[in-house]
């Protein structure tokens, strides 16, 4: 009777496991469906409370919404969805909006794709990371600049805002934007 060393015999399902190179295309496309679908409800919470501010308090008031409820409902859908949800930009406003290496590449690339004449609402990316605590689903959706976005991100922002964002961002640089550009991102991942 032949005896088996249990190592060896379970040595190639070790090593399979070892060489597994991720999810699969399917699941990663799910998990760029879950947050596409993240991203959009970011986007459009945050649009809801800044038309309702500006209706009620008009825009001066409505820079607190940007500052105070876009990071709760960033961390309301993080919570909901088991995603790290935020917004960055390489010009950010909130000193806690600057991208990382990943976010960036990111950026400039859906940046190029816009300018190659790609529809604002299509211009999203997701990707698969070696990280030094393991691999990371990241996911990036264009914050393509509206008209209204304009009154607080453009070349021409009234003094009563510009007072306003002195006080509440000091280090701003999220200005200079003209209708249509990708004035940042949001940002979602998910360890794997």
């Amino acid at each position: 009777m032949k005896k088996i060393n249990l190592a060896a015999a379970l040595l190639p399902v070790f090593f399979a496991a070892g060489c597994a190179t991720g999810p699969s295309a399917e699941q990663q496309a799910a998990m760029a469906a879950d947050a596409r679908s993240t991203a959009g409800s970011l986007i459009k919470q945050l649009g809801g409370e800044l038309k309702k501010s500006i209706e009620a308090n008009g825009p001066v008031e409505a820079i607190s919404v940007c500052k105070e409820k876009a990071p709760a409902i960033a961390a309301s859908l993080s919570k909901s969805s088991g995603f790290a949800v935020k917004r960055v930009s390489p010009k950010n406003r909130n000193p806690n909006g600057v991208p990382d290496a990943w976010e960036a590449q990111a950026q400039d690339a859906l940046e190029k794709r816009l300018a190659a004449g790609e529809k604002p609402e299509t211009l999203d990316t997701w990707q698969v990371v070696k990280t030094s605590s393991g691999k990371e689903f990241r996911y990036a959706k264009a914050l393509v600049t509206q008209q209204v976005c304009l009154t607080c991100h453009g070349t021409d922002i009234p003094d009563g805002i510009k007072a306003k964002l002195a006080a509440e961002y000091p280090q701003d640089k999220a200005t200079g934007y003209g209708p249509g550009m990708v004035r940042g991102i949001v940002s979602i991942k998910r360890p794997l």
